[in-house]
This record gives C-alpha cells, structure tokens and sequence, in this order.
C-alpha cells in the first residue's frame, strides 16, 4: 500500500478560477502565469487544462517553456526574465518564443546575434518594484533601440510589476498605474500591468493584457485575507491520514525537543505527513488541521515524515481516519498564517513522495 499523503489537484476549479479572471476583466487578454511548476500544481497537468482557456502563458525560464512546447502545445509563451545568454536566443526561435527585456545586456546580445525570424518582446518598465525593468528615463531610448533592431517584432508590448498591489489599502499601485501611462500613452503597442492582486483589486490596471497567477489556483494574494476573493476555488487538497494514536499522559512532552507538554491526560494523533512532504517545518503550535472534516491544533515539532495532532476535540478519532492539511475546507492562507509565510511558498513546495 502507498504512504497515504497525497496531493490532488482539481482541473474543475482552474476552469472556475479563469472563469473568474474572464469576468473581471473582459476585455484584456489572459497572460496565465505557470512558472515554478504551475506554483507547484504540476506544470503538465496545467497547461493542458489551460491551454484554451488564456492567450499566452507566461514563464520563469526557458527550461520550462521547452517542456510546455514538448507537449506538443503551440499556445504562445512568454519568458518573463527573458534570455540569459547568448546561446539561448538561437532556441528562442526554434521554440517560437516571447521574450521579456528588461535589462541593457539584453539589448547587447540582441545587436550582437541574427536570429532566424524576429523575435515578440515585452518592454518591461520600472515604475517602482525596482527589481527587473528600465527606468523611465531610460524607456525613450531602449524602446527605440529595440524598434531598430532586425530582430524584434516592431509591435513591442510594454509591461510592468506592482510591488504592493496585495495591500488594498496603499497608495502605491496608483502610482505605479499613472507612471505607467505617462510613460506608455504616447507608444503603440498593447499593455500589460495587472497580476492577481491587480485583476482584483485594481481594475484601472487591466489594459490588453492581464497576468493572473495565484489567483488560479484559487489562492489571495491580498495581505489581509486567509480565503480566496471573488469566489475563486483551491485547486490543490493536501491529504494524509493518521496512523497512530498515542495515550499520553499529563506532563508528557510531544516530539523533537519535547517543546509541547501535554497539559492533561489525552490523545495524540500521529499524521503521515511531514517537511520531507512539503508542509512547513516550521507551523506553530495550533496550526489548524482537519481530522474527520474537523480543526484539531497541531502540536509538537513537526519531523520531516510526521507531524501530531490535539485529539481532545476529536475523541473518537481511529487509526487510518482522514487528515486534511490544507485544501477546499482548511485554506492554505490559514496554515501559511501559522508558519510565518506566504501560501505561495508552500503550494510551490509540496510534493508526494
């Protein structure tokens, strides 16, 4: 028999969440974001599912795009920190690829090498992330460097990235929205400026383009909120079991480093699930997890193939009952809460074994 976590994704709710993104944001194309294996939904079983339901899907690296394409899926793909090296522009072509620019030694290369057809850029601009992109004051001249060039397609896209767009409540998107059009409005070309936080929260940021990520695999991206705005479903359920239970008595201490003591006599269960599976090393005390479709705290420190639970709530708990660690019924937001970190990191992270 098979260790019993598993991880099950529903193709149903990534149908339900780009019904969502198509909603709020009727007239922008749907830039899907899969990079980091789909945030760790499995990049395969994603862009079949999505691949007639969005215009382009975007990724990290050329690695991933090379496994999209060899799918056998011809749905255009953009390489959001664009090319590296020289020797991946000739691949670029090949794979009939789009690629991000945001940086001068791109545009080096990019002089220095023919390729065998041009090449769809997306111009990116800083408009205050200041993490990848061209300053404004430097848009001008590297927009029409790029128009020069034998090798790009003359109807460049022109991009940017939020940094704050999860807090609702600063002013900062705004901002970022108006530098974007002072730069942008006096260039042709379409734009994209809104990722999930953005098609949400900020409509005035959907343009041609919109880059829904989080958001479909039903996940906030907002700072404040542990369940998903706008009705959006979870795809990924992290499910285990319990394969012990252990009469403990007052006093007793719970795991590595006995740094929970049982304040009574009670029941601990044991759950096969653990860091080696992906969730969170970590998790505090009290981070909630379902037994029988009921929240029990965690306890104790949580190993890398096993993690315990407080059965006081659930005294008629048995060996092999149900365990849910997040999903539909227990948020990933929630358990991200408890661990000190954001629920991306965690559904990027975990895996069956």
């Amino acid at each position: 028999m098979s260790r019993p976590s598993k991880i099950h994704i529903d193709v149903n709710a990534l149908i339900h969440n780009f019904g969502c993104v198509r909603q709020l944001a009727p007239q922008s194309k749907i830039l899907a974001i899969v990079k980091a294996d789909a945030y760790g939904h499995g990049l395969k079983k994603i862009v079949i599912a999505a691949q007639s339901l969005c215009d382009a899907f975007g990724v990290c690296c050329l690695e991933e795009a090379i496994m999209i394409r060899d799918l056998g899926i011809n749905t255009p793909i953009v390489l959001l920190e664009g090319f590296y090296h020289a020797d991946e522009l000739p691949l670029l072509s090949q794979y009939d690829l789009q690629c991000v620019v945001h940086h001068h030694y791109q545009l080096d290369l990019l002089r220095q090498h023919r390729l065998h057809k041009p090449l769809q850029v997306w111009l990116k601009i800083n408009t205050g992330m200041h993490r990848l992109g061209f300053s404004p004051e430097d848009f001008q001249s590297v927009y029409y460097q790029l128009q020069q060039n034998i090798n790009i397609i003359k109807d460049i896209r022109l991009m940017t990235h939020f940094s704050q767009a999860g807090d609702i409540k600063n002013s900062t998107t705004t901002v970022q929205i108006e530098k974007f059009k002072q730069i942008s409005n006096e260039f042709p070309g379409e734009c994209s400026l809104a990722n999930s936080a953005g098609i949400l929260a900020w409509p005035k940021s959907h343009a041609q383009w919109v880059r829904p990520g989080i958001m479909l695999y039903g996940i906030s991206p907002f700072d404040d909120q542990q369940t998903a705005p706008h009705n959006l479903q979870p795809l990924m359920t992290f499910s285990s079991q319990l394969i012990a239970i252990q009469k403990c008595e007052r006093g007793e201490p719970i795991g590595y480093g006995g740094h929970w003591i049982c304040p009574e006599d009670m029941h601990i269960g044991v759950v096969a699930a653990g860091y080696a599976d992906g969730y969170p090393h970590h998790a505090k005390n009290g981070t909630p997890v379902l037994v029988n479709g009921k929240v029990v705290p965690l306890v104790g420190r949580v190993a890398m193939d096993l993690l315990s639970v407080d059965l006081r709530q659930q005294p008629q708990a048995q060996v092999g009952d149900p365990v849910i660690l997040w999903g539909k019924d227990l948020p990933v937001e929630a358990v991200a809460e408890y661990a000190d970190t954001i629920p991306y990191e965690l559904v990027c992270r975990a895996h069956c074994r």
